[in-house]
């Protein structure tokens, strides 16, 4: 650099003004006077300004004027000069633009000897750039890092070599590490301890999304669950890639975790639901069932232990089904007990008929009772914290309860009810459906010994009656008027209360299977007509028309003289409800491969909710009793079992504008003679 001014020492003393102008850093050379006699070009373009505005005038009354802190830049030459040090001496020092801005810099200080005397030579280096970098830096980490703590997904992000560098505040609480401060320095060490595949088996840190990443894999929503002692397990859908930059170099890998806890409790109680229909198809009884429902309701909740228990029938106590342990085994008598009504857990949920969720079962103000500590103190032993309890019902009755046992805390209360609530649900229908059924037999084995009981002891003395009536009748010449019609009422009521029992008797050889069909090939056209002719003069008697329309023949395999009783039945009931003028419709017809059968009558019908009923035995439709019109319900009765035992099968429905309609369908024969 030339001397700007002409009487100023030669800047020879620099040894090189060319070197000075060289140099990249902005260089200010003064003497110990603190006048400037050097100033490069890198200091110009610094600083806004040409040399001649800076060198012949002291430091301190320069555009540039530097300041170190507090003190004037002076004072700090002084002690440079004074102290002479080897090294150069490094400061911050803040010195002006031409246009008033004010620059950070820092300033390497050093003395330099030469012909004209000592100068300090002060190397300057613009930090303002740097400063506003590295703030803006700190801001975008600070942004960064608020962004990744509110994130309610976990996200733990490796190095190029591997190392953790960054665990955000999700992640942090997912495993129980503190929340604030520095990456834990032992993470590869103390996650694995939490981390398991789906099917519970433990990770190794290489086996860590994040490791997986960092080896270059790409993973979607990998199911990880995470298991710190002490809490609950909870369910993770896990994404994680390789983190490169431009060039495609390995710069490190990210991992988030989302919890899908609820959402995986979900598909596995739809599984569960699957499983609990299974075993209760494929069971005769809940005993036998209930080992397999257990074992589907623990392994949905992901809980350990679980029990059933049921109303006995007979004692009304509330007595253990079923216990199970995912530990395979029950050593100290954890179950069996029979629970009281009102205490403890599960005798609280019978006595209320509502669930109750006990989040932690050692801190449950409200089991003081000798029993309930005693039964706390065992959940306590087998590490059992949260019980969920709840009821089998059918409609209001409580018919058991279902008693669940967690080992951490569980926080997913209305979840875990409502899926359970589903499970009870059909264990309850199952419940009461078998004990209907069994109750159903009970009742038929009833009536079956009654109707046998009453059938046999009826008909000896209604043999006898009936034989004495009749000789009485053969000599009745001695008998006036009013004792032969005495007489006549008695061998008419002998008569009808015998075919009572002779159909009660026929009925329950028919049901027990006693009285086999003699089957043959009969010609059901044939039959129908028979039976048409007979009850001619009945209808004719009582005002009602009686129409046939049938084929010539109609061919099928069966009991020619039970369908003839069928038929029978049919059209007595028919004329019996046809009100005089009215009409009775027999058809008989092929329909796709079957015998159609039907007889309409023109009387009062049956009401809908009734027409299946009518076919029990005693049973008569509510509008029939009503009206008075005699009957003992067993003609359909016998007509529907007949038809049954046929293969066949029988219906009833409403005839336009009034009367019923009752269709029988029998399988045929075709020409062949082949069903």
């Amino acid at each position: 650099m030339a001397d700007r001014n002409d009487d100023l020492p030669p800047l020879a003393t620099l040894d090189s003004a060319a070197l000075l102008d060289s140099v990249q850093e902005a260089v200010l050379a003064v003497d110990p006077q603190g006048v400037v006699r050097g100033f490069n070009r890198a200091a110009e373009e610094l600083l806004g300004m040409a040399a001649a505005e800076v060198c012949g005038r002291h430091l301190d009354d320069t555009p540039c004027r530097p300041e170190y802190g507090d003190e004037p830049i002076s004072a700090a030459l002084n002690r440079l000069f004074t102290g002479r040090p080897t090294r150069p001496v490094i400061r911050e020092l803040t010195v002006r633009h031409r246009d008033g801005r004010r620059l950070e810099t820092r300033a390497a200080m050093s003395v330099v000897h030469g012909s004209a005397g000592p100068l300090a030579c002060v190397f300057l280096t613009d930090v303002s750039s740097l400063a506003a970098a590295e703030d803006a830096a700190e801001r975008h980490n600070a942004f960064l890092t608020a962004l990744l703590d509110s994130l309610t997904a976990g996200v733990i992000a490796c190095d190029d070599t591997g190392r953790v560098i960054l665990v955000n505040r999700e992640m942090r609480r997912m495993h129980g590490d503190p929340e604030d401060g520095p990456v834990p320095a032992d993470v590869s060490t103390t996650h694995p301890q939490h981390l398991f595949d789906v099917n519970l088996n433990p990770l190794a840190w290489e086996q860590t999304p994040l490791m997986r990443a960092w080896r270059g894999e790409r993973l979607a929503a990998e199911d990880i669950v995470i298991r710190v002692p002490g809490r609950r397990s909870r369910v993770f859908a896990t994404t994680a890639q390789p983190i490169t930059g431009r060039d495609g170099r390995r710069l490190g890998a990210v991992a988030a975790a989302h919890e899908i806890t609820v959402q995986r409790h979900a598909e596995r109680f739809r599984v569960c639901h699957r499983e609990v229909e299974q075993a209760l198809r494929h069971s005769t009884s809940i005993a036998e069932a209930a080992p397999a429902i257990l074992r589907a309701v623990t392994g949905a909740l992901g809980w350990p232990r679980a029990e059933l228990y049921l109303v006995d029938e007979t004692s009304g106590s509330l007595r253990s089904v079923a216990g199970y342990t995912t530990d395979g085994e029950d050593t100290d008598g954890f179950f069996g007990h029979d629970p009281i009504r009102g205490r403890g857990i599960s005798g609280r949920v019978w006595e209320s008929g509502e669930p109750l969720w006990v989040a932690d079962i050692g801190r449950h103000a409200g089991l003081v009772t000798a029993h309930e500590r005693e039964r706390v103190e065992m959940c306590a032993r087998h590490g059992i914290r949260t019980v969920l309890a709840v009821p089998i019902r059918d409609g209001g009755i409580v018919l058991g309860v279902l008693t669940c046992y967690a080992a951490s805390p569980e926080v997913h209360e209305d979840l875990f009810t409502l899926l359970l609530d589903g499970i009870t649900a059909q264990i309850g229908v199952y419940v009461a459906l078998r004990r209907a059924e069994e109750l159903a037999r009970q009742l038929t084995r009833s009536q079956n010994d009654f109707l046998d009981l009453v059938g046999h002891e009826l008909r000896t003395p209604l043999t006898s009656i009936s034989a004495n009536a009749t000789m009485l009748a053969e000599e009745a010449t001695g008998l006036d008027d009013e004792q032969r019609q005495m007489l006549a009422a008695v061998a008419r009521n002998t008569a009808v209360l015998q075919r009572i029992v002779d159909t009660l008797l026929d009925l329950a050889a028919l049901d027990s299977g006693h009285q086999a069909l003699h089957r043959a090939t009969v010609d059901l056209a044939a039959v129908v007509a028979e039976a048409v002719t007979a009850y001619r003069p009945r209808a004719a008697e009582t005002g009602v028309g009686l129409h046939a329309d049938l084929p010539e023949r109609l061919r099928a395999d069966g009991d020619a003289v039970r369908l003839r009783q069928a038929v029978d039945d049919l059209l007595s009931n028919a004329l019996k409800f046809s009100p005089a003028g009215g009409d009775v419709h027999v058809t008989l017809r092929a329909v796709d491969h079957l015998a159609e059968l039907c007889v309409a009558d023109a009387g009062i019908g049956t009401p809908e909710p009734e027409r299946d009923r009518v076919f029990n035995r005693f049973y008569r439709a509510g509008n029939v009793r009503h009206q008075g019109i005699p009957g003992f319900g067993l003609g359909l009765t016998r007509a529907r079992t007949i038809v049954h035992l046929h293969g066949g099968e029988i219906s009833l429905r409403q005839r336009r504008p009034a009367g019923t309609v009752v269709c029988v369908r029998l399988p045929v024969l075709d020409e062949s003679g082949k069903p």
